[in-house]
């Protein structure tokens, strides 16, 4: 089995568990999408990516080419191994309210949110620290 059948077996188990309950030989089936997907995407970046450009460079084409792939990839992902999950795991994929999230860009750094890595006694954060846990 290749990449491509076991991210759609794990993603079938978490978030199709009917759907999967359903086949009789996973492992055959996953093995067999996998293949088909693998050859998707080698068909669908040929599609992309278009004819070589005349006066196009080796990185151009180099880059082009990688696009094309990273887009086809994204697209038979989507179609084919990621579905939508079924309706009774959707709760599963709300993130829970909770304090424990990292803040954005825009706030303040939470002072336990890093740790610096030469551990020197002088350095600010350890008094911080200190004050915070008495």
């Amino acid at each position: 089995m290749n990449s491509y059948g076991m991210q759609a077996k794990a993603h079938w188990q978490r978030w199709l568990p009917t759907r999967y309950a359903s086949l009789s030989d996973p492992d055959s089936h996953f093995t067999e999408l996998g293949r088909q997907v693998e050859t998707r995407i080698g068909e669908l970046t040929m599609e992309l990516a278009g004819p070589d450009q005349p006066s196009e460079g080796y990185l151009k084409k180099v880059g082009r080419l990688n696009n094309a792939r990273a887009r086809a990839t994204e697209i038979v992902l989507r179609e084919s191994v990621l579905l939508d999950p079924e309706p009774e795991t959707q709760d599963l994929a709300e993130e829970p309210d909770s304090e424990e999230k990292s803040p954005g860009p825009a706030s303040a750094p939470l002072l336990t949110d890093w740790i610096p890595v030469v551990e020197e006694p002088s350095d600010p954060y350890w008094s911080q620290l200190r004050e915070q846990s008495s």
